[in-house]
C-alpha cells in the first residue's frame, strides 16, 4: 500500500470551545496527561503527523509544537478531528477507497483516497457546506469505538480523570526520581511517578489509593499540601502551602497552584495561588486568579447547569460545570463566579460577583463594563510572560491583536451584559 499522511485538522466546531481556542487550535487543549495532539501522536509512535487548522493560527502553532502547519500533504490521507480524544487510529491498511468515519452525526475522520484528497484542504473542513459536499457520497462507517469528540468546553473537564487514568495504563511508570522529605506520605506507591529535580517537602500526603498520581520535573510541592489520584502535575510547577489538590485535574507546565482545586485543567502557565476554591473548570494560560476567588459548580437546585457559550445559553445537560477561562485574563481579590459562568480572552474582573458572561477584553470593576485596549492588553502579556522567561513572537502578538475583530463578531452582544446576575449556586 502506498504512503499515508496522518493530518490532525479543525472542523467548524472550534467556534464552540471559545473563549479557549482564540489562540490555539482544538487539538493543543489538554485532557488528561497531554494534549489532543499528543494523544495522537502517542498512538502514531515515530510518524509525523500533518496539522490543519485556522490561517491566522497556522504560523502560531507550527511554532508551538514544531510540526508543520496547513502544508499540503500526498495523495492518500487519513485526516482525523482534532476535537477527537483518540483511544486508536482506525485501520487504514487495507482499503482502497474513500470513506468517512463518523461518532453519530458528526465527522470524526476521513480516508482520502487519490482525487479526494486534492479537493481536501484546510479551509475546506473549516466550512461545513464544502466539507459536505466534498464527502457527499461517500461510505460512511461508525468509528464511535476509536475516539470521543469533544463538542463543548466542559466536555474535557468531564472526560479528564478517565482519560488520567487512560494515559498512566499506557505509560505506567513509576518511581521516584526527585526528593521525598522525612515527614511527607506516600498512599500507592505503586502508583506514583515523581520526576527528577522536583521536591516534596514534609507534612505533604500525595494519595493514589484511589487513582494515580504523575509529578513532573522540578515541580516543589510545599509542607501540608494534599495530592488525590488520579492527577497530573506537570513540569515546573509550584503547590503552595496548604493546598488540596483533588481527583480528575490536570495542571499543566509552570502553574502555581493553591487553595482548593477539583476535577479542573490548567492549560498551563497560570497562577491560582491563593485560599479559594476551583472546580470542574479549565483555565487556559497566562491566567491569575487572586487571593479568595472561588466558582460555583453545582446549582442550588442541583439542576443542569447552563452555560453562556459566546453569550449564548447552552444547556450542558450536567449537573456539575464550574467555568471557562480564556488567555491571560485576570480576576481580582474576592471574586465569585456563578455555575457554568464564561471569561473571555484577555478580561479583567475586579467585581464581588462577576457577570455569568465576560466577553472578550473587556473591564469590569463591580460598576462599568469598558473595552479593554488589545495593545495595552498585549504590553501586559509580554511582561507576565517574561517572568516566565518566555517571549511572545511576532505570529503570536499579531494573532492576539486579531483576537478582537473575531471576538466581536463571534460573542452577541459582547458589552451588553447585566452586572448583578445573581449566583445560581454556591458549591
Amino acid at each position: 500500500m502506498r504512503p499515508v499522511s496522518t493530518i490532525i485538522y479543525e472542523d467548524p466546531g472550534w467556534q464552540r470551545l471559545l473563549p479557549l481556542v482564540y489562540l490555539r487550535a482544538v487539538f493543543q487543549l489538554r485532557c488528561g496527561m497531554r494534549d489532543l495532539l499528543g494523544r495522537v501522536r502517542f498512538l502514531m509512535a515515530d510518524e509525523v503527523p500533518y496539522l490543519w487548522c485556522r490561517d491566522e493560527l497556522a504560523e502560531v502553532v507550527a511554532e508551538q509544537t514544531g510540526l508543520p502547519a496547513n502544508e499540503a500533504c500526498g495523495e492518500q490521507m487519513l485526516l482525523l478531528n482534532g476535537r477527537g480524544q483518540w483511544h486508536s487510529l482506525p485501520d487504514v491498511s487495507r482499503i482502497d477507497q474513500s470513506w468517512v468515519g463518523m461518532v453519530g452525526d458528526q465527522v470524526a475522520c476521513v480516508f482520502a483516497h487519490d482525487d479526494l484528497s486534492g479537493r481536501l484542504r484546510p479551509d475546506v473542513m473549516l466550512d461545513e457546506a464544502q466539507t459536505r459536499g466534498v464527502l457527499a457520497g461517500l461510505p460512511r462507517h461508525d468509528v464511535s469505538d476509536c475516539v470521543q469528540l469533544m463538542a463543548w468546553p466542559w466536555e474535557l473537564v468531564l472526560a479528564n480523570e478517565a482519560a488520567l487514568l487512560d494515559d498512566w495504563e499506557s505509560v505506567k511508570q513509576v518511581g521516584m526520581f526527585g526528593q521525598l522529605d522525612t515527614g511527607s506520605y506516600l498512599l500507592g506507591d505503586d502508583a506514583i511517578f515523581v520526576g527528577e529535580g522536583t521536591r516534596i517537602k514534609p507534612c505533604v500526603v500525595i494519595d493514589a489509593e484511589e487513582g494515580p498520581v504523575w509529578i513532573g520535573e522540578n515541580v516543589t510541592i510545599m509542607p501540608h499540601s494534599y495530592i488525590q489520584g488520579p492527577t497530573y502535575i506537570g513540569d515546573g510547577s509550584l503547590i503552595q502551602p496548604g493546598a488540596v489538590v483533588h481527583e480528575g485535574t490536570t495542571i499543566g507546565p509552570v502553574c502555581k497552584v493553591g487553595g482548593e482545586i477539583e476535577a479542573s485543567i490548567l492549560q498551563g502557565y497560570s497562577n491560582k495561588q491563593h485560599d479559594g476554591f476551583l472546580g470542574h473548570s479549565y483555565v487556559g494560560q497566562w491566567v491569575n486568579i487572586a487571593a479568595d476567588c472561588v466558582n460555583s459548580d453545582l446549582k442550588n437546585t442541583y439542576g443542569s447547569v447552563r452555560v453562556p457559550i459566546n453569550g449564548y445559553e447552552v444547556d450542558s445537560g450536567e449537573q456539575f460545570v464550574g467555568m471557562f477561562v480564556g488567555d491571560h485574563s485576570k480576576a481580582g481579590i474576592n471574586v465569585s463566579f456563578p455555575t457554568g459562568s464564561v471569561v473571555g480572552f484577555c478580561s479583567s474582573v475586579f467585581a464581588s460577583v462577576s457577570p455569568k458572561f465576560v466577553p472578550s477584553f473587556a473591564w469590569i470593576d463591580g460598576q462599568h463594563v469598558t473595552r479593554y485596549d488589545e495593545k495595552r492588553g498585549v504590553e501586559i502579556g509580554k511582561t507576565v510572560m517574561g517572568r516566565r522567561k518566555k517571549m511572545m513572537g511576532a505570529a503570536e502578538e499579531r494573532a492576539f491583536l486579531a483576537i478582537t475583530r473575531q471576538a466581536l463578531a463571534l460573542e452577541r452582544q459582547p458589552l451588553d451584559i447585566e452586572l448583578l446576575d445573581p449566583i445560581e449556586g454556591v458549591g
